[in-house]
């Protein structure tokens, strides 16, 4: 059973920066392409931004390109999200999701299999 826990959520100010981590346990993280979204009161889930298991091409949103880099370190079967310039709007319940190998540079989350629990980012002065 593949299990993935978020971490790094926090409290931000306008304009700041934060990473968040997604650790991979029950495999390994290079067998799924990992994808990170957001949930916000009010709308629908968000996804901002995948890396490809095979060939770790990256992929975003367009609310987030140029912001946020996601990376992978596969000796700590895990991944980052990298957010920077951040907005009041990116204040969200940040999850990291799994897809199957060959499920490659798509957000549709019906194609992601396993789930994290989230980690709530806020943005507020």
């Amino acid at each position: 059973q593949v299990q993935l826990l978020e971490s790094g959520g926090v409290l931000v100010q306008p304009g700041g920066s934060l990473r968040l981590s997604c650790a991979v346990f029950g495999s390994t993280v290079v067998h799924y392409n990992i994808g990170w979204f957001r949930h916000s009161p009010g709308k629908e889930r968000e996804g901002i931004s995948c890396i490809s298991s095979s060939d770790g091409h990256t992929y975003y949103a367009d609310s987030v390109q140029g912001r946020f880099a996601i990376s992978r370190d596969n000796a700590k079967n895990t991944v980052y999200l990298e957010m920077n310039s951040l907005k009041p709007e990116d204040t969200a319940v940040y999850y990291c999701a799994a897809a199957e190998w060959y499920v490659t540079r798509t957000l549709n989350r019906d194609l992601y299999i396993y789930w994290g629990q989230g980690t709530q980012v806020t943005v507020s002065s």
